[in-house]
């Protein structure tokens, strides 16, 4: 049976220190943050998804975009190395919370650099990112890691966005969607949708039709129902701030073994 975990890390009271790249720094209301997380982790939760709490790291501001420091594929994970250096104290208490669900752990070395947010998996396709957080050497290190378990490693420039999935995400039929003004390279989905918010772009599949997604996409949510899908919105506005979205603040853990 697959697995329905998913890891989250409660947000830091450093949070509006948080690294910005690609827009202009906006004050964070910490507090409403907070308020957010819990509805976000709700919301998985009531969707069927267990949260599992990775211990905090108070110190560390972005440490609540848990998906910047591991990517999964089947049981094995492997552990980033970010390419901001501040963010690398992040991965100790995700190392230990995969471990002690028994995925077998690997580890980005350097001189790679490697940013969870540049993972975009399709099935056994694995889009990589390569940009201003994951060089080359990560990516050589993600087909090291996971080619030889049946993976096919595709490499994407990113420029115009701080992450592959700050551009782009996929729909349960393996449809890409993206919002173009931000992409580097759309040809390189073989099936692709474009949607009409920046937000839209970034979905997480919840099992069945159901797309988590930020409640700052109202159009892309009625495209995305108009196909057949049903949104689940959630206001996610603070982390947006500082260039967060629905997928970074959480890592969905499909297949465990028994």
């Amino acid at each position: 049976m697959p697995s329905k975990k998913a890891l989250v890390r409660r947000p830091s009271p450093r949070l509006a220190e948080g690294l910005v790249t690609h827009i202009e720094r906006e004050g964070v209301d910490v507090g409403r943050a907070v308020e957010q997380w819990e509805a976000y982790t709700e919301a998985l939760r009531a969707h069927g998804w267990e949260t599992i709490e990775v211990d905090p790291a108070d110190d560390c501001p972005d440490s609540v975009f848990v998906e910047d420091t591991v990517v999964m594929y089947r049981n094995v994970a492997l552990i980033a190395r970010s390419g901001a250096e501040s963010r690398r104290a992040e991965t100790p208490g995700v190392e230990e919370a995969v471990a002690s669900l028994g995925c077998s752990v690997n580890w980005v070395w350097e001189p790679g650099t490697l940013d969870g947010g540049d993972v975009l998996k399709v099935g056994d396709t694995v889009y990589v990112g390569r940009g201003g957080r994951t060089n080359a050497a990560g990516v050589r290190q993600v087909r090291a890691a996971f080619e030889p378990l049946g993976a096919r490693v595709v490499t994407v420039p990113v420029a115009k966005v701080l992450h592959l999935k700050s551009a782009v995400t996929a729909l349960p039929d393996g449809t890409v969607v993206g919002h173009v003004p931000n992409m580097d390279a759309p040809s390189l989905f073989p099936r692709f949708l474009p949607v009409p918010e920046a937000s839209g772009a970034h979905v997480v599949l919840l099992g069945g039709d159901r797309l988590l997604m930020a409640a700052s996409a109202p159009k892309t949510a009625e495209l995305f129902a108009d196909l057949g899908y049903e949104p689940v919105p959630v206001d996610i506005g603070e982390f947006e701030k500082l260039e967060g979205c629905v997928t970074c603040l959480s890592v969905r853990l499909r297949e465990l073994y028994a």
